[in-house]
């Protein structure tokens, strides 16, 4: 199934009559809470499949197995992150930084809890000089449950600490600017974003990261996006990816130059 096709099931399975939130003002995806009994067959499916895999292992497993050595010249970068991340496109292609060699390791709807998961078998095996780390929005838009500002940090914070680790030069991504879920409506995630990328901002500037604000340059008075730049206003579109894509490439800049010798 292709990444639009994939996107939309998930869509489709996350919306019906809209968000339900937790005690802590968390959303959470109606799927997750609906009785047992009102779940469609697709719904229980998509369930098994999320307890069967749930940071989804097997999708990039056969490509990173095959993966050959990083050509001379050209340093290994990992993009790693959710939708957003995929919508670059696959490496090799003309939108995702044609010519650079570049790994994209996005997945659709994926949260903090489920890239972490994967992380090591995603990035650390492919030993990177460079990851760049985008997630945090599903974790707000509630995906894979509840989860508060903290929980996301402490996703976050796993991934970069295992990356530095390992030697690999992290990029900390800020989150998209969202003022509304298509599938999650009536959530108010402007605030949320913005109070997640603060603390990010902080603890880049703590730990010595890069930190990438693709946050500012986009967002819009209400703290979301503009059709031109996501037609649903969270997914970029082309012009979207154009604005990013040159954030992207000063930001691994940095971060290489970092772990140059002195």
């Amino acid at each position: 199934m292709g990444h639009e096709k994939c996107l939309g099931f998930l869509l489709g399975l996350l919306v019906a009559s809209g968000g339900v939130h937790a005690d802590e003002g968390a959303a959470v995806a109606r799927v997750l809470v609906m009785p047992v009994d009102q779940l469609s067959r697709d719904e229980v499916r998509y369930l098994q499949r999320s307890v069967a895999d749930f940071g989804q292992l097997q999708r990039y497993r056969a490509a990173n197995a095959a993966l050959p050595a990083a050509p001379a010249g050209k340093p290994r970068v990992v993009f790693f992150g959710d939708s957003i991340t995929e919508g670059w496109g696959a490496e090799g292609s003309s939108t995702f930084f044609p010519g650079k060699g570049y790994l994209n390791r996005g997945i659709s709807g994926q949260t903090t809890a489920q890239m972490l998961l994967r992380f090591s078998q995603d990035v650390l095996a492919l030993r990177p000089r460079v990851v760049v780390i985008l997630a945090g929005t599903n974790d707000i838009a509630g995906n894979t449950g509840p989860a508060s500002q903290a929980m996301i940090e402490d996703n976050l914070h796993a991934m970069v600490e295992l990356g530095r680790a390992q030697g690999i030069a992290v990029v900390l991504a800020s989150v998209l600017p969202v003022s509304e879920y298509p599938w999650m409506p009536g959530i108010a995630p402007a605030p949320k974003v913005r109070a997640l990328n603060a603390a990010l901002k902080r603890y880049a500037e703590r730990r010595k990261l890069v930190y990438l604000d693709y946050y500012s340059p986009m967002a819009n008075s209400a703290g979301g996006l503009d059709p031109q730049l996501a037609k649903d206003g969270v997914h970029p579109t082309a012009k979207g990816y154009a604005l990013m894509a040159p954030l992207a490439e000063v930001a691994i800049a940095r971060a290489l130059e970092s772990r140059s010798p002195r």
